[in-house]
């Protein structure tokens, strides 16, 4: 009770316990992701421990040494390295080697105009059309000539949710956004003229060094039916143990 004439004391709505718990909670989230390098994924909204991997260190661009070696070296080696183009990085998740004398290889066919990037040098990009639709990443691996490369299909998102989201035309988090060849070329936004881009040189699209994984899955390679039967059933299909941006068929790997 107030007496006559006295000002009327302001009144201020609190704020129940709950919404303050779910305030910090929000905040400590935010900022732990910012310190980790993540801003992106930091402004958008927090996926589930499942479906997504811990955000790695970011390093450097890889020298052009590191991928001049036989494509079944370099495809487990690529594991866990980062792939940035503009302010997307994704993780490098699932890789398939592909070697000379390999009858699943596109270098069987020899020097062609579409080929040709694979007897290029290593560390190279190799982008080709698949099926009229899917952009398919490859990494040339070797010595100049040799042709062979090392596809990716597979990622995980580092930074730039937001872009990569709109590129695949797709508003989720969950693994479908990433997990296959095709989806990877569709969110980097790649093209066929990024065929023979050198991937160690700053800008435009580079591997960065990232951490190695501690388990690495091991199986067949993927839609190679074509090839003869030891080149269906060699292990060259390679992806880190222990995280969903997989692509299918899981049940085909074993741990290495």
């Amino acid at each position: 009770m107030t007496t006559s004439g006295a000002p009327t004391p302001p009144r201020f709505k609190r704020s129940s316990p709950r919404k303050k718990s779910q305030l910090r909670s929000r905040r400590l989230a935010a900022g732990e992701a910012e310190a980790a390098g993540a801003p992106a994924l930091a402004r958008a909204p927090l996926p589930s421990p499942l479906e997504v991997d811990a955000v790695p260190r970011i390093g450097r661009a890889l020298p052009q040494e590191f991928f001049e070696v036989d494509a079944l070296v370099l495809a487990p080696r690529l594991l866990g390295k980062l792939l940035r183009r503009d302010e997307v990085i994704l993780r490098i998740t699932e890789v398939e080697a592909y070697r000379p004398n390999d009858s699943a290889c596109h270098g069987r066919f020899g020097i062609t105009a579409r080929t040709a990037p694979v007897f290029g040098p290593a560390g190279h990009a190799y982008v080709y059309l698949c099926y009229g639709l899917h952009m398919m990443l490859n990494v040339v691996a070797d010595m100049e000539g040799v042709g062979a490369a090392v596809l990716i299909r597979s990622c995980s998102p580092v930074t730039g949710l937001e872009t990569l989201q709109r590129r695949r035309g797709q508003q989720t988090e969950k693994p479908i956004l990433l997990t296959g060849p095709g989806k990877v070329g569709q969110a980097l936004g790649l093209s066929t003229d990024w065929s023979n881009h050198p991937l160690y040189t700053p800008g435009g699209l580079e591997v960065l060094d990232g951490p190695e994984p501690e388990a690495i899955l091991v199986g067949p390679r993927v839609g190679i039916d074509y090839a003869s039967p030891e080149h269906v059933a060699a292990p060259w299909r390679f992806a880190i143990a222990g995280t969903p941006w997989i692509s299918a068929p899981k049940n085909t790997l074993r741990p290495r």
